[in-house]
């Protein structure tokens, strides 16, 4: 297969070539202005924004994601703070003899959306991962540029008290993300091989079969992999090599760098690195994300501690600035509502609770109780936006790199305001960043190339042969994305992340009686091995 690979490497390089020496011409540009011309409609319908005053818009995606993630809330009776203990309990291991199970040869159903064994036999088989393998997968996925360069924009446009509705939206995320994996793991299917096949597709087809909504559970599921395969072609993927090519192009020297105009080399180099992990599937890509997702956070959060340690005597001052912005902003469009959206956009933006992304992730999981990988699950938002946002902000903040009448204009400029903050305390951190900016893409790169091929596996088959073209189309789009400037494609790809959310959150609200039958049966479990 790494030969197949590298020969379609060699096929398209001298493509390549010929588009870097075109560039002058615009041909990407050309491209770009086709495709946007086509898709506009689309990305505006998902993107638009609601006017509530003069000053103050609001992504009517927001609305779902947070009610929804409120309500789940109350459903479960604030489990994203009473189930916190259990959770890191679980990832331990301390409850792994309950979980105990035997694995069976002939577990599964060839065919999608099928419901005659694999409910039933999933529970005595092994899965594919482990609870950490699971978490650290699914969180390769969403700790990335969203929690450095989203963070910067949330808290240069909503002031200090944007860190605030970011945290409580995190803390609500929780429940979301409780919810999609514990159904991602009871409506999983399992092949006679092993392999795992699960997420949104699988219980929005057989969830809602169960409960005499088998045609609309089938045009939802069918909906949510179209919009997972371009979400993992463009967001999961052109976009991150692209900025992460940037920022790299930027520390060597920006305009003048030795590495301007080689993109697609980067690209290349980053394509083959990710063809070598999404080859393995998701025990090789969980084997790599379980290194490096700990080792990044350890790494940002390490400096991040440094900065707010040697800056100690202004970090009083910055919390009060958090609180007090939250509440009584002074200077910041659209006042204390404008704060709040900031604040609820980044986080939902950077932990994609109620998206289902995830859950397609946890449901590799070696376990025969569902709502066990659920609780695992609900950490995610929490180490995702209210420890690695929260000391992202922080730095801002006490270093003074907010500035709400010059907010960065993209993510890119984001990215580098953060740098300097970062730079002012550690004059070397820049370097260090870039290397964790380039963890994070490739992280995220590999984990939603396998989101992206269970849609494709779910609409097109499980054959060897759609699995190697999704991978090779993945990787093409690596090397495309380094290279090319196609905003209106990753634009899309965006779009299509987010409309994920209209199938996913349709599912999870009729399908939640059944996470809380889950949930009892396992905290059942529980009290039986402490007795």
């Amino acid at each position: 297969m790494k030969k197949y690979l590298l020969s379609i490497f060699a096929l398209v390089l001298p493509l390549l070539n010929f588009a870097q020496e075109t560039q002058e011409m615009g041909i990407d540009q050309k491209i770009d202005q086709a495709f946007g011309n086509a898709t506009g409609w689309f990305v505006e319908a998902v993107f638009y924004q609601i006017p509530f005053t003069d000053t103050v818009s609001v992504y009517w995606v927001l609305f779902p994601l947070i009610l929804g993630a409120l309500y789940f809330t109350f459903y479960f009776n604030f489990i994203n703070f009473r189930g916190f203990l259990t959770s890191i309990n679980i990832v331990r291991g301390k409850y792994d003899e309950i979980d105990h199970h035997e694995s069976l040869v002939a577990a599964g159903d060839a065919t999608p959306g099928g419901d005659i064994r694999e409910t039933i036999a999933v529970e005595d088989h092994d899965g594919e991962v482990s609870h950490f393998q699971a978490l650290t997968a699914a969180l390769s996925a969403t700790v990335g540029l969203g929690n450095i360069a989203g963070v910067a924009i949330a808290v240069s446009i909503g002031g200090a008290g944007a860190t605030f509705w970011m945290i409580i939206a995190g803390f609500l995320g929780m429940a979301s993300k409780f919810v999609e994996c514990t159904l991602g793991v009871k409506y999983r299917d399992i092949g006679e091989d092993g392999t795992v096949y699960g997420g949104p597709m699988y219980y929005l087809t057989k969830g809602l079969k169960s409960k005499g909504m088998g045609g609309l559970g089938r045009v939802l599921a069918v909906l949510f992999a179209i919009f997972v395969i371009g979400g993992s072609f463009g967001g999961g993927n052109m976009f991150q090599v692209n900025q992460a090519f940037q920022l790299v192009e930027n520390i060597s020297g920006g305009e003048q760098s030795i590495l301007n105009g080689y993109g697609w080399a980067f690209g290349l180099v980053m394509a083959i690195l990710v063809g070598i992990v999404i080859i393995g599937g998701i025990k090789k890509i969980a084997k790599v994300t379980d290194k490096i997702v700990p080792f990044m956070v350890a790494i940002y959060v390490a400096a991040s501690l440094f900065v707010i340690f040697a800056k100690f005597d202004m970090v009083g001052s910055a919390f009060a600035a958090i609180w007090n912005g939250a509440f009584s902003p002074e200077g910041i469009a659209g006042g204390a509502v404008g704060v709040l959206i900031q604040g609820f956009r980044r986080a939902a933006f950077s932990n994609e609770a109620g998206i289902g992304s995830a859950s397609i992730a946890h449901s590799a999981v070696k376990t025969k109780y569902a709502a066990s990988e659920g609780m695992v699950a609900l950490l995610e938002p929490f180490i995702d936006t209210v420890v690695v946002c929260t000391m992202t902000a922080l730095v801002l903040i006490i270093t003074g790199f907010v500035d709400p009448l010059n907010p960065p204009a993209n993510d890119a400029q984001a990215i580098l305001l953060t740098s300097s903050a970062f730079e002012s305390s550690i004059s070397w951190f820049p370097y260090v960043l870039t290397v964790a900016v380039v963890l994070f893409a490739f992280s995220s790169m590999i984990s939603w190339s396998y989101y992206g091929f269970q849609g494709w596996s779910y609409l097109f088959g499980r054959s060897k042969k759609t699995e190697y073209t999704y991978k090779v189309i993945f990787c093409i789009f690596v090397i495309i994305g380094a290279a090319a400037s196609l905003d209106s494609v990753i634009g899309f790809s965006d779009a299509m992340v987010f409309a994920m959310m209209v199938p996913n959150m349709v599912g999870l609200i009729l399908l939640a009686p059944k996470v809380k039958e889950e949930l009892k049966r396992y905290m059942k479990a529980i009290k039986v091995s402490k007795a």
